[in-house]
């Protein structure tokens, strides 16, 4: 008994915070810019602290059942508590979200012309995160990124081979398996690919397909490589006590 109340008293406290932190004028124009009125008047995606609307021109979609704050941008669930400010979303392409997910504090998301960025349920990005996205990336439910991590699926700029003057790819598309932890400063560049119950560990810069090596994997290093089988992050103990604390 004593534990259930606690958890309520939990739920409510940081409840009662996100709602005191939420930018409320920045939550009711998106919502009601991009979506019909039957799914903006429940205002799925919340907007935290300052942010930049560069262009929202783009098709924005969510998948499942729609829920108040489902989505947060800038939400408050890390320890660092102050916004940088510096919060920017482009989008240009389709953006669809297949559940809930949180960015933490002053990330940047762009989804290019044309392209196509698909966020799984409960997946998130934490503060200072970056998506850029110019071809096609998708996160798998549960994926889950720290702080300063980067998902770039394009070199930006052409590349040729000296000798052939061969082009070099300049993009590929990026897929993350369902289950993944990319600790803080994990940069996930063109052409990754990881299965499903994958850690990452910090710093490390992914550029391959990991599939072949199996489930329950930790990978790391530059560029990241096998470190261990035979371990994960412990995401059923962990799934109560991230949908308390996460969501509205």
């Amino acid at each position: 008994m004593i534990q259930n109340s606690y958890r309520k008293y939990r739920s409510f406290y940081h409840k009662f915070r996100f709602y005191c932190k939420v930018n409320w004028i920045k939550t009711l124009y998106f919502n009601f810019k991009k979506f019909p009125f039957e799914t903006a008047r429940k205002l799925p995606v919340f907007f935290y602290g300052r942010v930049k609307f560069t262009s929202i021109k783009g098709e924005i979609q969510i998948e499942g059942n729609i829920q108040k704050g489902m989505i947060g941008f800038g939400q408050p669930y890390e320890l660092n508590s102050a916004h940088k400010g510096i919060a920017e979303i482009f989008i240009l392409g389709k953006l669809t979200f297949k559940g809930k997910f949180q960015f933490g504090k002053d990330c940047f998301v762009f989804v290019g012309e044309n392209a196509i960025c698909e966020l799984g349920n409960m997946a998130s990005m934490a503060s200072n995160g970056k998506i850029i996205c110019t071809e096609k990336i998708v996160l798998g439910d549960y994926a889950r990124f720290g702080s300063e991590a980067q998902i770039i699926d394009t070199n930006f700029h052409d590349l040729i081979d000296t000798q052939t003057d061969e082009k070099l790819q300049k993009s590929a598309p990026i897929f993350i398996g369902n289950y993944n932890f990319g600790s803080n400063r994990v940069s996930i560049m063109k052409g990754t690919q990881t299965p499903n119950f994958c850690t990452i560990a910090s710093n490390s810069l992914c550029t391959k397909d990991y599939k072949s090596l199996g489930e329950n994997i930790l990978i790391g290093g530059i560029p990241a490589k096998l470190i261990r089988s035979n371990i994960s992050r412990d995401w059923e103990g962990e799934k109560q006590q991230l949908d308390d604390f996460l969501m509205i």
